[in-house]
């Protein structure tokens, strides 16, 4: 009894944090007053918002790909430094995440814009004769999200990096392994658990975003999140509750399939060892 008590505080906690205003969004989506799909079919029907939709799938994969190929390798390099450096490698690694996105995003536009520093540094150079549109493109975007998100997935693949038993690395060696193979064999495999979750936990919050694609972004990059926004500008409360629970359901599907691959994956991996 008592270790159900203690519990009970998180209960509370997930109940007013997430099950009731995720309720509310459902009732809101779904009743309008009474009982209706017309959102829904208003949402799956009018083919802008499908692009919309399919647009942010697509942004949020390239940018959790586009980490995941940045940020393991540095997560790497990292955990192979002397225990007494890792603490400032991740102060680096952690600095930008303790400023605002606003203002990050608001940097990059300053970075890209045609008197932007690359800009000027090209001009200065004598590599283009005018400036480059780099702004306010789809580019910029990825550009934009990838560094936001880029330390989500460092700290969690180095959290699960530390968790590795190094003198199995030195183990391969011994057996005469070469370290390509003795980090293809033995630490990828056991690292890729926490790769996959900081890949996930990327797309998931890419999904999201909305101040990256509104202020860097063109008209063709707008996301699900900027949608949702101009739905409740207009106090149209039930199409916007619709839309949320679309993307809160594409995102609990694709969680779902990814996960039970990498599992799967996993536990042929381990009967083949």
């Amino acid at each position: 009894m008592s270790k159900r008590l203690t519990l009970l505080p998180g209960i509370i906690l997930i109940g007013m944090l997430f099950l009731i205003p995720v309720g509310i969004v459902f009732q809101q989506g779904l009743f309008d007053p009474a009982f209706t799909t017309e959102h829904f079919n208003r949402f799956v029907t009018r083919g802008a918002y499908m692009r919309i939709f399919w647009n942010t799938l697509q942004v949020s994969a390239v940018v959790a790909f586009a980490c995941l190929l940045i940020g393991y390798p540095i997560a790497y390099f990292i955990v192979r430094q002397p225990v007494g450096r890792r603490p400032f490698l991740m102060f680096l690694v952690l600095v930008p995440m303790w400023m605002s996105i606003l203002a990050r995003t608001y940097a990059w536009m300053v970075v890209l814009g045609k008197e932007g520093i690359i800009n000027q540094t090209l001009l200065a150079l004598g590599f283009i004769d005018e400036p480059i549109k780099m702004l306010f493109t789809t580019g910029a975007v990825y550009v934009g999200m990838v560094q936001i998100m880029l330390p989500v997935l460092i700290v969690t693949c180095f959290s699960s990096m530390t968790e590795i038993d190094q003198s199995l690395l030195r183990a391969a060696r011994i057996m005469g392994a070469s370290p390509r193979k003795a980090f293809r064999e033995v630490f990828l495999p056991l690292s890729a658990e926490g790769a996959i979750t900081g890949t996930l936990i990327v797309f998931i919050l890419s999904m999201g975003f909305f101040i990256v694609p509104a202020l860097i972004g063109g008209r063709r990059d707008a996301m699900m999140a900027n949608v949702i926004s101009g739905q409740v500008g207009q106090t149209n409360w039930g199409f916007a509750a619709a839309i949320s629970i679309v993307l809160l359901v594409a995102t609990l599907v694709i969680l779902t399939v990814v996960r039970g691959a990498s599992a799967k994956l996993a536990h042929q991996h381990k009967e083949a060892h």
